[in-house]
């Protein structure tokens, strides 16, 4: 990519759309085309390719998707693989049409077997049944990083495919019902600490309630009070944490040095797997996060873990074996990932999407 190349962000209002837009300015990249929802549905068949013809983008990073926690992907099953397939089928077929030179699409590591070993490798997918929660959206993510390997490989265009490991950072989610674990916990944490310093405009601010007493029957549903905060689950399943700015720079340096060339063998009689991790490499525990989120807070509440409620998968560890051979790997710190974003979380009042 050169610095003046016409390069299209798809979903740049997101968590990792807006770190790739903000990264890619960064770097000195001066021709960015961004699209909102209501400006381009990426599901309209017919509006994207009238996008695509006319606005003639050589380069493309799929970030658009339609996400949610556990319980938003298995109450709407069939929005979650409907949506996420008409965006990848409508965005990669004519990114083929219109001759685009490379396209990074960005899935997730669900598309793995539940039971997969760990590290998960790329080698992963496909080998057994997947988490039935999440199986639509996992679905859809592997058809279209199937979808971009089925072009390259008849057509012989340059897409590529990443898989993500789970991501925090500036403009997550920190809604308190379908946040996920890390940004969760940090504004959870946060409003503890709030409640036991009295501050209890900041936390009428945030909630956007306008009583204490309402606001602290609310935090009640959340296990949140001035004196601790309620974790679910035994605190021992372990998970891995990338920083979205390392995420960024990651897909940067894949348009930028690799092509789809270097990740197939083609002397092999079938072609897959072709896709790449990207993350940490590390895991943690969820009470060891917690505690580090408290420290780095300050709160001086407890921390209580409730067994009666599910752990979940005890490791998701993903294998990042394959890019760091190829010249990449995440700088970022946990704990200065964190700080990151506790400060720019109280910065924006909280942030992101609230409540």
């Amino acid at each position: 990519m050169r610095k003046e190349s016409k390069i299209f962000i798809a979903g740049h209002k997101g968590l990792v759309g807006s770190a790739l837009l903000r990264a890619l300015q960064a770097q000195g990249f001066v021709n960015l085309i961004t699209k909102t929802h209501a400006e381009l549905n990426l599901c309209d068949q017919k509006a994207v390719a009238e996008f695509f013809e006319k606005t003639k983008p050589e380069y493309v990073f799929l970030a658009a998707a339609k996400v949610g926690g556990i319980e938003a992907n298995n109450t709407f099953r069939a929005d979650f693989i409907y949506e996420n397939l008409q965006i990848q089928n409508n965005v990669i077929h004519q990114a083929y049409k219109n001759k685009v030179k490379k396209l990074l699409f960005l899935g997730s590591t669900c598309i793995y077997p539940k039971n997969a070993p760990q590290p998960i490798s790329e080698e992963s997918l496909l080998s057994s049944e997947l988490e039935y929660t999440n199986e639509p959206y996992a679905i859809a993510k592997i058809a279209g990083l199937k979808l971009c390997e089925s072009y390259n490989l008849q057509y012989g265009t340059n897409f590529l495919s990443v898989m993500p490991t789970n991501l925090y950072g500036i403009n997550d989610n920190f809604d308190l019902k379908s946040s996920h674990v890390l940004p969760a916990l940090l504004r959870k944490i946060y409003l503890a600490k709030l409640l036991d310093e009295g501050k209890n405009e900041l936390v009428l601010n945030n909630l956007k309630i306008k009583s204490i007493d309402e606001a602290r029957a609310y935090l009640a549903n959340f296990g949140v009070s001035e004196k601790s905060v309620e974790i679910w689950g035994s605190g021992k399943p372990r998970r891995e944490f990338l920083y979205v700015d390392d995420m960024a720079e990651a897909c940067i340096f894949i348009m930028q040095n690799i092509d789809f060339k270097d990740l197939s063998n083609k002397n092999s009689k079938e072609i897959k797997n072709t896709h790449l991790n990207i993350g940490a490499g590390k895991d943690i525990s969820i009470k060891e996060l917690a505690e580090l989120i408290q420290n780095i807070i300050g709160f001086k509440g407890k921390l209580i873990f409730n067994t009666l409620k599910p752990d979940g998968t005890m490791r998701k560890l993903s294998d990042v074996s394959k890019l760091k051979n190829l010249g990449w790997g995440a700088t970022t710190k946990l704990e200065q990932g964190i700080k990151n974003i506790y400060e720019w979380y109280k910065l924006a009042h909280g942030g992101g999407r609230l409540i």
